[in-house]
């Protein structure tokens, strides 16, 4: 019952559900607690949002986003990596996939790594060969990632190899986008300062769209996704030369 309503409004508050059921508080937050490790919802202050609700999902706290789709996520993250080459210049951006790109980046590699997530810069920070430059500006606590036009002003310095994109929401008519204006103008400045733009991002980011939007398909140069992308998706992608890289997110070890 308790997902039903949740799947009706995307959203709910503990008080709601507390007059709904007539049950106390606490018994609400360990049912809500249950529900997100079996990741059926995902708890935010005073309530939760349903897993796949768009525009409050992708601005919840990055603790929260870590749990949903992380196997997804760590496998798309390696074959992000495994396209960074000896000596690359590199663009990092914010985000709980592009942090599993960082996390399986060889160590033996020299690179040069820029980025305004401070918890990958800070994964990274004792980890190989790697010069680290984060950008300047606001902190945004729900991801842990700096903004504004100090962020901007400082990417248009350097001109980099391959940019490394966290997806929020992705399709066909509207490209790319997220739910922040900020965020949205710092992508757009990181598209401007990079060779090549890999975008990666799982199957359940296509066909959602974001209030900011970022740059259409045909900005991106490659796509690492997963197998269950849409049909319609890959060969829109395929139509206009965009490389796509698909993961078998369904095999087991």
């Amino acid at each position: 019952m308790l997902l039903n309503i949740l799947k009706e409004k995307n959203r709910v508050t503990i008080a709601e559900l507390v007059e709904e059921f007539g049950v106390s508080e606490v018994s609400i937050r360990n049912d809500l607690a249950v529900l997100e490790e079996r990741k059926l919802l995902v708890r935010v202050k005073g309530g939760a949002v349903h897993i796949h609700q768009s525009s409050e999902y992708d601005d919840i706290p990055v603790a929260s986003k870590q749990v949903i789709h992380a196997r997804e996520k760590q496998l798309l993250g390696a074959a992000a990596a495994a396209m960074v080459q000896d000596r690359d210049s590199i663009i990092i951006d914010s985000g709980t996939t592009t942090m599993e790109v960082a996390k399986h980046l060889n160590p033996e590699q020299k690179l040069t790594i820029i980025t305004n997530a401070l918890d990958i810069a800070i994964t990274l920070a004792n980890k190989g060969k790697f010069d680290i430059i984060v950008l300047g500006g606001h902190v945004r606590n729900v991801s842990y990632s700096t903004v504004g036009i100090l962020s901007e002003v400082a990417l248009k310095n350097f001109y980099c190899d391959k940019l490394f994109l966290g997806v929020d929401s992705v399709n066909i008519r509207d490209g790319i986008s997220t739910p922040n204006i900020e965020e949205a103008s710092l992508n757009q400045a990181m598209l401007e300062s990079a060779k090549e733009v890999i975008a990666v991002f799982d199957s359940s980011k296509v066909d959602r769209r974001g209030f900011a939007h970022i740059a259409m398909l045909d900005r991106i140069n490659t796509v690492v996704t997963d197998n269950h992308i849409p049909d319609s998706l890959k060969e829109y992608l395929a139509i206009r030369g965009i490389k796509v890289r698909i993961v078998n997110v369904d095999e087991t070890n």
